[in-house]
């Protein structure tokens, strides 16, 4: 098989899962919406923005194990790769135990912080508990996700996305017409059908396991050396999306201060680079599971064909984006809303979020490599620096208004990609890459 064609039998998958979740959003929406109270929507909105946050700090579960486990098959070291999986378990377990024993201080801080009306802050708090039971079986599928990309299957995870979303969407208008749970009802619905993908995606083990247990060794979780290497890898990626967050948690607090149609109009152009970054994501899985499976086979020169075509792959779809955003942008903003003076002003910085397919596509296709090739401490220092430069132009630039916010997150995208692009140079001069 062409690099080409297994880079894209690796990342169509990944762009319908990235896809479903916001159509899952869609129908939680829609459900609650037809409850007959403004405060179900935006209790909704404000639990889901809680865990949205939560498990977007706990991704390296996904990301770390992906690295490592690809780098084990490229070995053919099932052995490692089935240890891997266990060690990774394990941590998801002991990190969700910790928020359901932490729930209550994390709900105060949050709508602390949210501030929402008494009655959204009441229901808010309700979908919250009931939610947080899900979190073992969430952060258990990031690992399982992790463990079926670093084996080159992303159609295992597509399909129990697929069938986790589907099967909420029943489960909630179920619980809350047929049962008569009302509100309640959306929330045990996500609940329960998170821990229903979670059975689904580990009967998709099946064939692995089956064909493993004859010939592979019991499973040693205590070896001090790997669990160093995982613990050093998943803390990288922590601190990495720490630094993400806090940039991500700035532009919207930045465009908040110039007014709320200013921040609309970001949020809406900010919804263009969500859409590019479902399709570049698909990208980066591939990036991660092919990167790390040659890079553990030793080969090298199949590591550099593979990059060499995720660029070429990742320039075709960017450029499309960019004219897309740039022909097409203000249709897409009337599809948007039908606020006159929103899709003015969001117009207005129109071409700065048109050009972020083209700035972002280095970062995007040099994360997947590097966390394939388990380089997460040269993805921190580049996110790092990125994330300074980002709020050193924010703070020299104020008298530009909301363009100096466009100019700083633009400027932020390709600094992460230039950045990582020296650290592979290093590399590549040391013989390292």
């Amino acid at each position: 098989m062409s690099h080409h064609k297994e880079i894209l039998r690796l990342a169509l998958p990944s762009v319908v899962t990235n896809i479903t979740v916001p159509l899952l959003a869609l129908a939680d929406t829609a459900i609650v919406g037809h409850l007959g109270q403004a405060a179900f929507i935006g209790a909704t909105a404000i639990g889901g923005t809680i865990f949205s946050m939560i498990y977007w700090i706990f991704a390296f579960l996904r990301m770390g194990t992906t690295g490592l486990v690809a780098q084990a098959r490229g070995r053919q070291d099932r052995s490692e790769a089935r240890t891997i999986l266990v060690r990774a378990l394990r941590l998801s377990v002991c990190i969700s135990t910790l928020l359901l024993i932490l729930q209550m201080p994390i709900l105060r801080v949050a709508l602390y912080f949210m501030a929402p009306a008494p009655e959204v802050s009441q229901l808010a708090s309700l979908y919250f508990r009931i939610v947080v039971w899900g979190a073992p079986a969430v952060l258990a599928q990031y690992v399982l996700t992790g463990w079926y990309i670093g084996e080159q299957d992303t159609r295992s995870p597509m399909l129990v996305a697929l069938a986790q979303n589907l099967l909420n969407v029943a489960l909630s208008l179920t619980l809350v017409y047929v049962a008569r749970m009302g509100f309640a009802g959306v929330a045990m619905g996500t609940v329960l059908s998170q821990w229903a993908g979670l059975l689904f995606a580990i009967g998709l083990l099946r064939p692995y396991i089956r064909g493993a247990k004859s010939s592979l060794p019991p499973v040693d979780t205590t070896e001090t050396a790997t669990w160093r290497q995982m613990l050093r890898v998943n803390s990288d990626i922590f601190l990495r999306t720490v630094c993400l967050v806090a940039v991500t948690v700035s532009f919207t607090a930045a465009g908040s201060r110039q007014g709320e149609l200013t921040l609309s109009a970001n949020m809406l152009l900010m919804q263009l680079f969500i859409l590019y970054s479902y399709f570049t994501d698909g990208l980066a899985n591939a990036a991660e599971a092919l990167a790390g499976k040659w890079d553990g086979a030793g080969c090298r020169r199949e590591l550099h064909q593979t990059v060499r075509c995720l660029f070429a792959q990742g320039a075709v779809v960017s450029a499309a984006f960019c004219l897309l955003y740039l022909l097409g942008g203000r249709t897409l903003l009337a599809l948007l809303t039908n606020v006159e003076t929103v899709r003015l002003t969001a117009a207005t910085y129109l071409p700065w979020a048109s050009l972020i397919p083209i700035v972002a596509l280095p970062a995007m296709v040099w994360d997947g490599v590097f966390i394939g090739l388990t380089w997460t401490r040269g993805m921190l220092g580049s996110m790092f620096l990125a994330m300074c430069l980002f709020f050193a132009l924010l703070t020299c630039c104020q008298q530009l208004g909301n363009h100096a916010l466009w100019l700083a997150f633009d400027s932020y995208l390709l600094a992460r990609g230039t950045i990582q692009t020296c650290y592979v140079i290093r590399k590549s001069n040391r013989h390292e890459f």
